[in-house]
């Protein structure tokens, strides 16, 4: 009888030992820590300049029915641009030939049968003018003195680094406003900057909206440096206490 007791009791414990391991928590090796909270800000920086150079391209194209003919007065028209050019102060090292081209061309009539062969030379330059007072009276000297085709007028700012770094500074500083407006708009407290990224557009880029800039002539051609603009991005993330 005693034995059966003691059988008895000692199946209860078993059982209420499987039991209780049964109802034990697992612990979790290595658990994943709480993620930080953080807020997002967005700036912008914007830098006007204006122009002090300029790019242009000015070609001298001529046709004849002998292509020796055409080229000769090519020579001759061409020479006469760079003769203009240089009494208008512009310097060798700032005069580029980009392209020198001689082909073949045929005009037909209204039947498709050809009514003339010829050839056609062309010659084209790049200039980079730093006077840009003079822009205007070069461009109608060029074309008066024989170039015949101008293209692609641009301007740049020769020195632009430190627009660029004012640009950025602006940026994030306006993005660390915003992120001190939005906490406190939002009962927030900020912890430390987690991530910080700024972008720069280093070629800068025209407007046209008239706050003003220096026309790049006073008589001759009608040319306009305008205003240009260096543009900066700034994106930063803070910890949220």
């Amino acid at each position: 009888m005693k034995n059966k007791i003691l059988f008895v009791l000692v199946s209860i414990l078993a059982v209420v030992s499987l039991a209780a391991c049964g109802t034990t928590p697992a612990v979790v090796a290595g658990g994943t820590p709480p993620q930080t909270r953080v807020l997002s800000s967005n700036g912008e920086g914007i830098v006007y300049l204006t122009p002090d150079v300029a790019y242009i391209y000015v070609g001298v194209r001529a046709e004849a029915d002998e292509v020796s003919i055409a080229l000769n007065n090519n020579n001759v028209q061409a020479n006469a641009v760079a003769q203009t050019l240089k009494e208008m102060g512009v310097e060798d090292k700032d005069i580029q030939t980009t392209s020198f081209n001689v082909y073949p061309m045929q005009d037909y009539g209204m039947d498709g049968t050809v009514t003339r062969k010829y050839y056609v030379v062309e010659n084209t330059v790049f200039i980079k003018v730093r006077e840009l007072s003079n822009l205007g009276n070069m461009i109608d000297a060029v074309v008066r003195s024989g170039a015949n085709t101008i293209n692609s007028v641009s301007f740049d700012v020769q020195d632009k680094e430190a627009a660029i770094a004012e640009a950025r500074d602006l940026a994030i500083a306006d993005a660390m406003a915003e992120a001190e407006a939005i906490a406190k708009a939002s009962g927030l407290k900020l912890g430390d900057i987690q991530t910080i990224s700024v972008y720069a557009n280093n070629m800068p880029s025209s407007i046209y909206d008239g706050k003003g800039g220096a026309y790049a002539m006073e008589a001759g051609a009608p040319i306009a440096a305008g205003q240009m603009m260096i543009t900066a991005n700034a994106s930063i993330n803070y910890e949220i206490k």
